[in-house]
């Protein structure tokens, strides 16, 4: 298994894990809104986005091609599907692990239909030569395609009709220069605040037939790490809880009571997080500590520690990484009740009061 394909795995396996599964590919596609008026959040991407879509539309011309980056659950497939929506285009789908030779890519190019949306995801993951075919499909709505091997190859030109590529990544700087710079427009999108999210909560409150109070959904968009996708899925449970343990309604302690059961606390953090935590504090002192070290503490592999718990316990200023190693920030010990040890007291937190 890859580094990538390990990664994947551990996040699908949590509730407030930003990776989609086949259930909430499933929920998602009757969730998704289908134009950029519907769409919830990233105002500013919205608004750029509906110049550039107009404009098009105005000439009679296909869109320029776009990049969407941020992290997983944000709205970036959806984004594609409402650009063919609004082109009035069809959308193709794939995937850069999905391409792993030209040909493949020279199979998919030489299929589109004029103006048709091609929607790439993790766009950063696919091959080197495949990559550098679509330098040129690109721009010139061109692919050389080689037949044969050694010194009696020949490259036969293909024509491609106009089309639009949408490229989503999770790690733009991956991306060589070549390959962003061929993008007409390019637009990061940013985690979501809390009231966007209760919106993002009302909404498919109504689609999925849940009644829900104004304090429930503030309740499920709080611990929802600023990602959509998330807040759907804590809705879905405290969903099942309602209807199995309360009136169907949800409710503040509905959701609290709920949320309990799935170990998701106050601030989003589920069990891995809270060890993570628990171990910086109460085992290291608050750091620092080596990100193998705290690894083996957890029990977990090191990546997953990295790329599954990490960034969220940093963006929420929980801990630090360092060049001596990770550190826990005053809020971690807030947040776990523990009073920090004195200076050059013994390692370990102390309860306190709660």
């Amino acid at each position: 298994m890859t580094r990538d394909e390990a990664e994947t795995a551990a996040l699908i396996e949590r509730l407030v894990g930003s990776v989609a599964d086949g259930e909430d590919q499933a929920v998602e596609a009757a969730l998704r809104p289908k134009d950029l008026n519907e769409f919830i959040g990233q105002e500013k991407v919205r608004e750029q986005l509906d110049l550039v879509l107009r404009a098009a539309r105005a000439r009679g011309a296909t869109a320029d091609h776009v990049l969407l980056s941020g992290a997983p659950g944000l709205g970036k497939t959806t984004l594609s599907m409402i650009i063919a929506a609004e082109m009035e285009a069809p959308l193709r789908i794939t995937s850069g692990p999905a391409i792993q030779h030209a040909g493949d890519l020279a199979a998919i190019l030489s299929s589109l239909q004029e103006g048709e949306v091609l929607f790439l995801d993790e766009i950063h993951r696919m091959s080197r030569p495949a990559e550098e075919m679509l330098y040129m499909a690109m721009e010139d709505f061109r692919v050389d395609v080689i037949v044969g091997k050694g010194p009696g190859a020949t490259a036969i030109p293909l024509e491609l009709p106009p089309f639009t590529l949408v490229g989503a990544t999770v790690r733009a700087g991956l991306l060589p220069p070549p390959l962003r710079d061929r993008f007409g427009f390019t637009a990061h999108m940013e985690f979501y605040e809390p009231t966007e999210l209760e919106r993002v909560v009302h909404r498919s409150a109504r689609l999925l037939e849940v009644e829900t109070t104004s304090e429930g959904a503030a309740e499920v968009a709080g611990r929802s790490r600023g990602t959509p996708r998330i807040a759907n899925r804590l809705l879905r449970r405290v969903r099942d809880y309602a209807q199995v343990r309360a009136d169907g309604v949800v409710t503040r302690e509905v959701a609290e009571a709920a949320l309990a059961v799935y170990e998701v606390d106050a601030r989003g953090l589920d069990r891995l997080d809270r060890a993570v935590l628990q171990a910086l504090l109460k085992l290291f002192g608050g750091g620092p500590v080596g990100l193998s070290t705290l690894a083996v503490a957890v029990g977990e592999e090191r990546e997953t520690v990295a790329e599954v718990a990490e960034p969220f316990l940093v963006r929420e200023g929980l801990l630090a990484r360092t060049p001596r190693g990770r550190i826990a920030m005053p809020a971690a010990w807030e947040h776990l009740g523990l009073v920090p040890p004195r200076q050059g007291g013994p390692a370990g937190g102390r309860e306190g009061p709660h």
